[in-house]
């Protein structure tokens, strides 16, 4: 099944022969190497590049595993460079795999080599452009983006959009939604067909590959189970303020496990360099600025999220808001959870003050908007709770709700946009409607 990711092909293009590495990072087998080695080399064979021209490694791979050596990489790509009159498409598959050793030629115990200088000393190479996948964020740490010197671009791949996985399914497209809420844009999902195949992949993904690769790459020993714990908690909750805090009492309570702040704090950094997790930070839209804790995460996919739970809390509201919360990334948004604080007068007369949420503040350069996820807003009294944040919010910015009903879009007496979830997701420009 060819599923065309244009909007990372795109980006790939605009960026070939610039100089610069290309860094293409994402959660593992969300569709990294499809995009490089398929997409990305259809089009340059299109363009008139021959094979020799194209130098692939996957380094996930076991035939592949010599070249974990930096010293090994470095000589097969250099090998392959044989014409200088031809450009080079240098395309090395799931880089973090390169062990860091000893360099062999300098007594110095701390003087390591690694893919960093791999990657450095093929970028002087004038005939080759060089393009690099990873699987952990760590790979893009300030230290790393220092030594890189400011000549690397990174493309950030996420699982499939709505979009993308509507234009590629295969069935009566009124289900397309149902089926992406439960299993998600995993690529690979779109080609199994009963819930046992699908269930088995997602689970095996989470713990073959994604959680293994964190307690390898962390060399945690004996909290797997912690761990575990935790992912749960947080595929319960998606949707939900919380914090490191919370979180610990919630072991303590939950659990009878004393586990610190500090060191779910760390865990968590581990679930999201591995892009299972994302974070979505609190900002105070009257006083113009952040709010420190609670805050929110959201799961990158959210099949991966109903795995974790057996399929069993299929809450629509929370996996909706999760789906948007991706989408917005993915567009190229920066995005916060919105808090509006309102003075209120109690029934006795007592004046005290309350916290209104908006679900998402969402910022482009110069542009923002205020989304609001809803199922339906078809009663007088449900519209008027969601919508009551945003009628607080003392500016111009457009002002959204979506909704899971299937709407016509429309405004409301205050400006407000009403759009259905299908069509605000497969349509980008529904958010200027």
């Amino acid at each position: 099944m060819l599923i065309q990711r244009q909007q990372y092909l795109e980006k790939l293009i605009k960026k070939q022969n610039n100089g610069r590495v290309k860094i293409i990072t994402g959660l593992r087998r969300c569709g990294k190497s499809f995009l490089l080695f398929e997409l990305y080399a259809s089009y340059l064979r299109e363009q008139g590049v021959e094979e020799d021209q194209l130098i692939t490694l996957a380094l996930d791979e076991l035939p592949s595993a010599r070249y974990r050596n930096p010293m090994e990489l470095d000589k097969f790509v250099r090998e392959r460079i044989r014409d200088p009159k031809k450009r080079y498409y240098v395309m090395i598959d799931e880089i973090q795999f390169v062990s860091e050793i000893q360099n062999p030629y300098v007594d110095d115990p701390e003087a390591k080599l690694g893919f960093i200088d791999v990657v450095l000393g093929l970028m002087k190479i004038r005939n080759a452009d060089i393009y690099v996948t990873g699987s952990n964020s760590q790979m893009l740490s300030s230290d790393i983006l220092t030594q890189f010197r400011d000549r690397g671009d990174e493309i950030r791949v996420n699982p499939l959009s709505f979009a993308e996985f509507y234009q590629a399914y295969d069935g009566d497209r009124r289900h397309a939604w149902r089926d992406y809420c439960t299993y998600g844009g995993m690529p690979l999902v779109l080609s199994m067909d009963s819930h046992e195949e699908k269930s088995k992949y997602l689970r095996d993904l989470f713990e073959k590959t994604y959680l293994r690769d964190i307690v390898e790459r962390h060399t945690i020993l004996n909290q797997t189970d912690v761990l575990d714990d935790l992912l749960n908690i947080l595929a319960s909750s998606i949707g939900s303020l919380t914090n490191p805090n919370k979180l610990s009492n919630t072991f303590a309570s939950e659990k009878r496990l004393r586990i610190s702040p500090d060191t779910i704090d760390r865990y968590l950094s581990y679930f999201m360099d591995a892009f299972l997790l994302q974070r979505a930070e609190r900002y105070d839209v009257k006083g113009r600025k952040y709010i420190k804790t609670p805050l929110k995460y959201y799961f990158s996919d959210v099949g991966l999220r109903n795995a974790r739970l057996g399929f069993r809390q299929q809450e629509e509201t929370h996996i909706m808001e999760n789906v948007l919360f991706n989408d917005l990334l993915r567009r190229g948004f920066d995005v916060d959870v919105g808090v509006v604080e309102i003075s209120t007068t109690e029934p006795g007369g007592k004046k005290v003050r309350k916290q209104l949420e908006v679900d998402f503040v969402v910022n482009r350069g110069t542009q923002r908007y205020y989304i609001q996820s809803a199922l339906t807003v078809a009663d007088p009294e449900k519209r008027k709770q969601e919508t009551e944040s945003l009628k607080r919010i003392p500016d111009s910015f457009k002002k959204i709700v979506v909704v899971r009903d299937d709407i016509i879009p429309w405004h409301d007496e205050d400006g407000f946009l009403y759009v259905g979830v299908e069509h605000f997701l497969l349509d980008e420009n529904a958010i200027d409607g």
